[in-house]
């Protein structure tokens, strides 16, 4: 078998020809590194690719196949890595100069579980430097595109493993998501992708980070198909005894064998745009028509008027929190490294964080709660919270999406403005592409997004999807419920 259209199906149906022997892991294994040779130069998804290991580890799980030993989930199934993540004996760039000679000692346990169900890693998906914006650029290289149309951004920070998910490379891959970077690029390729609740899924203890209290960043699968990414979130999550502060330590629930079980009879509240986010027409119109399917699936879907001020919130958790943690968490040592190797957004942040008061980061903390509690309390009356994933489909790669004077505004963006000079910071230079999602981060929640149709200018929209803390079960059913009634597994972008 040598067809790679086999990449665009189900882990579940390949695994199947995997298990009876119709399909070698070492095949399957080829034809997605052919895949990368025949679209990387076009989307520059990866950074760095391993075909040797990954052939090595393919040849391994075939042995196994052939003497008849149970294999893991992942099965032999090829798959990828976020470049934010560390891989044993593989580059972990973070998307930073300062890194891209660095190779890991030790694997993240994410990646260790993949490993230990047969997964086989082809190497490292790009992401913006420090995994810090919405759309994926580094000094390392070209942007990541959008396999859609080239001239566009395949989002961030997780939009190597967007673009290479949406081109057939692997059926399913790791991303991570602190504010958006999952949901991010899964929205903007035209993919699925999930971020499970805070701690779910746990990072091995690393420094001073790992004991912050504030943390909004988790690692979570992004996949054609639903099922699939329940599958690679089984495999990761659970507790571990080398992991970082504030992960969950009950087991995980079954998120596979009862996915089918439907949204009938479940409230959702439904908010185009929280009181106060502009919201590109496209979005709304796909969104708007998008989110009645769950009526037409049996669900309750209810206007929610969102009354917390979050406005009120990007001051304190963006900057104060946001900054006062990257600098405590190594930031000062960063900045006595080459000023030139930043991106100017990512050196300012780190500057800026020197200066946050003790007065500010309480007064920010507390905020922070509040919003948590606000959060906890839609959950008292309805089942599910479901908004647009994306404020705007994807920008070009010569502009950068705003808010101003209550509208969205797309600015030129060269590359002396991104790279060398700009005043901004993570704040300012993500706003609009985490203002629809870092809300369900701040508050630790499970959210998905779904395929919702495409603008004008041929891009994809999606629509998200927000559960109570611990219930990604719940999220995963309304999710294959709305994969069922709105299949979108046949559009394939043409590169």
């Amino acid at each position: 078998m040598n067809n790679k259209e086999i990449l665009y199906q189900s882990l579940v149906d390949i695994k199947k020809l995997i298990i009876t022997k119709e399909l070698s892991p070492v095949e399957l294994t080829q034809m997605s590194l052919e895949r990368i040779d025949e679209t990387n130069d076009k989307t520059n998804a990866f950074l760095n690719v391993y075909p040797e290991m990954a052939l090595a580890d393919a040849k391994k799980i075939e042995e196994k196949i052939i003497k008849g030993e149970p294999v893991g989930l992942m099965a032999g199934i090829p798959t990828s890595i976020k470049d934010l993540e560390p891989v044993k004996n593989m580059i972990t760039t973070k998307g930073s100069l300062l890194n891209k000679n660095e190779i890991s000692d030790v694997d993240q346990i994410g990646v260790e579980r993949i490993k230990e169900h047969d997964g086989i890693i082809l190497g490292k998906t790009n992401v913006p430097e420090a995994g810090s914006s919405g759309t994926t650029e580094n000094k390392l290289g070209d942007d990541c595109r959008n396999p859609w149309n080239l001239e566009y951004s395949a989002g961030g920070s997780s939009g190597g493993t967007g673009a290479s998910v949406a081109s057939g490379v692997t059926p399913v891959a790791q991303g991570s998501d602190g504010g958006g970077s999952i949901r991010i690029p899964s929205s903007f390729c035209g993919i699925y992708g999930i971020k499970g609740t805070q701690g779910r899924i746990p990072r091995r203890k690393a420094g001073f980070s790992s004991w912050h209290p504030v943390n909004f960043s988790c690692m979570g699968p992004m996949s054609r198909y639903v099922i699939d990414s329940a599958i690679m979130m089984q495999v990761m999550a659970g507790p571990h005894a080398e992991a970082e502060s504030g992960t969950i330590q009950t087991s995980p629930p079954d998120f596979i064998s009862n996915i089918e079980a439907g949204i009938t009879g479940k409230k959702i509240a439904w908010s185009l745009d929280f009181g106060c986010r502009p919201i590109h027409p496209d979005v709304k119109s796909n969104t708007e028509s998008a989110v009645k399917t769950f009526e037409d699936l049996g669900a309750n879907v209810e206007q929610f008027d969102f009354t917390f001020n979050l406005d009120e919130l990007e001051e304190p958790i963006m900057k104060v929190l946001g900054f006062a943690a990257r600098y405590a968490a190594g930031g000062e040592d960063l900045l006595k490294k080459d000023p030139e190797a930043f991106m100017p957004h990512v050196y300012n942040t780190y500057l800026r964080g020197k200066d946050v008061s003790t007065d500010e980061y309480v007064r920010a903390l507390a905020k922070l709660y509040e919003y948590r509690a606000y959060v906890e309390s839609i959950f008292d009356e309805y089942d599910f919270i479901s908004a647009p994933s994306m404020a705007i489909p994807a920008n070009k790669i010569i502009e950068r999406a705003f808010f101003e004077n209550g509208e969205v505004i797309f600015k030129e963006w060269n590359d002396e403005i991104k790279f060398n000079n700009n005043d901004l910071d993570f704040s300012s230079w993500n706003y609009v592409y985490h203002a629809m999602t870092s809300l369900f981060n701040w508050s630790g929640n499970p959210a998905a997004t779904l395929p919702a149709g495409f603008s004008l200018d041929g891009l994809p929209t999606g629509l998200q999807i927000i559960g109570k803390k611990e219930n990604e079960v719940g999220v995963l059913q309304a999710s294959r419920a709305y994969e069922i009634a709105n299949p979108w597994h046949d559009l394939k972008p043409n590169i």
